[in-house]
């Protein structure tokens, strides 16, 4: 793959904004049975999501970078992962609470976000350790709850929604492996926890 796009891809489809895609995806691609916050307000969810959890870990890992804790805001260093995504998790674990606490959110949107936060956290668990794929995690991650909601939707509702989620999970995959970010075994294995969590929202709902 060349480089410029394996960049590109990385870029577009960073860890940190998988969840305002999914969010995005959930509150205005779903039936509107499924979610009972109103429409005209959902804008204000989005905003909470992409501010904690792209604006806030994106401008505390600028920080860390400028202050000497990281050497890249990449975090291509195994070592130097632990801090930004620990601060990841905070910020991620802050709004699943938010979405806990205040009933006027469905459970739904709840779930989600905590799924989110828990592969957020094992990355950093596992970080300490193996460089496991952050991109890998959160795109697998994203694909598992697609698939639960696409079993819990009329027939072939999310079918599309789910192969074009196929085909870029590969393509980012392929572009993490063409930039040398990481071995197979990272990215795939990325993939396979991140799926998982995903899954698990199936016993929570039900």
């Amino acid at each position: 793959m060349n480089r410029t796009l394996a960049l590109a891809l990385s870029v577009v489809f960073h860890p940190l904004l998988i969840p305002t895609y999914l969010f995005g995806l959930v509150l205005y691609g779903l039936p509107q049975s499924m979610i009972t916050f109103p429409a005209e307000s959902r804008w204000v969810i989005m905003a909470i999501i992409f501010f904690t959890t792209f604006m806030v870990p994106g401008l505390g890992t600028y920080f860390m970078y400028r202050n000497g804790f990281i050497s890249s805001m990449h975090v291509e260093n195994r070592p130097e992962r632990n801090l930004p995504f620990f601060f990841t998790t905070v910020c991620f674990a802050v709004t699943s609470y938010l979405f806990y606490q205040e009933q006027v959110f469905d459970r739904l949107l709840f779930y989600i976000m905590f799924l989110v936060t828990l592969s957020v956290f094992l990355v950093y668990l596992i970080s300490f350790r193996w460089k496991i794929s952050a991109h890998s995690v959160g795109l697998g991650g994203a694909l598992g709850i697609l698939f639960f909601l696409h079993a819990n939707l009329p027939e072939n509702f999310l079918l599309y929604v789910i192969v074009a989620a196929v085909l870029v999970v590969g393509a980012v995959m392929s572009a993490r492996l063409a930039l040398q970010a990481h071995t197979p075994a990272e990215v795939y294995t990325g993939f396979l926890l991140g799926f998982l969590v995903g899954l698990s929202i199936w016993p929570l709902i039900r």
